[in-house]
């Protein structure tokens, strides 16, 4: 009987002193600036380039208006459009004042499309850029609808569907179905 009282007076006494601490912890008087922590990645990369050329990938990342020259990580995700599953990660290197760099050499005319991923600060941002090298028959460009990563599935990050692998699966599926009820009937 004894323990169970001294328990009953103990946790308060115990609460009390934990929340008279609480005030003098809490040194923000000001709110936080949500925008001036966001990581903002500006691409650089031109949007019309010619093909059998070096192209300066180039992105440059800021937070609260000052150059972040210690991004965990820049990758840059490049891709044909209609062909992301073959789609290429190249490491970006900072260069000087925030802006990372990589190289790359498009071998033919065509529509193409840039994830900048860059990891820094706790944050992962993906703007996306679409290239024109040389002049593309737009005719027998491939429509590219793909709006996340492939590979990137980061904590706090949308891991949506890319629609239009879910349609072909889907549409692979009825054929596949079509196949055997054609076998059926024979």
């Amino acid at each position: 009987m004894k323990k169970w009282l001294l328990s009953l007076v103990a946790v308060p006494a115990l609460l009390i002193g934990c929340s008279s601490n609480e005030s003098e912890v809490d040194t923000n008087k000001e709110p936080v600036d949500a925008a001036a922590l966001e990581v903002i990645v500006d691409i650089q990369t031109p949007e019309e380039v010619e093909a059998n050329e070096t192209v300066e990938l180039a992105a440059h990342v800021t937070q609260n208006k000052e150059n972040v020259n210690d991004a965990e990580s820049v990758e840059f995700e490049v891709w044909e459009s209609g062909y992301r599953d073959d789609a290429q990660m190249i490491d970006g290197e900072l260069d000087a004042d925030g802006v990372y760099k990589a190289e790359i050499t498009f071998d033919h005319d065509g529509v193409y499309y840039m994830y900048a991923h860059t990891t820094a600060r706790g944050l992962h941002v993906m703007p996306k850029q679409q290239i024109i090298v040389g002049q593309p028959d737009m005719s027998q460009v491939k429509e590219d609808d793909s709006n996340n990563s492939t590979d990137m599935n980061m904590e706090g990050h949308g891991a949506g569907n890319d629609t239009s692998e879910t349609e072909e699966e889907m549409n692979h599926e009825d054929h596949g179905a079509q196949d055997e009820s054609e076998h059926d009937h024979e």
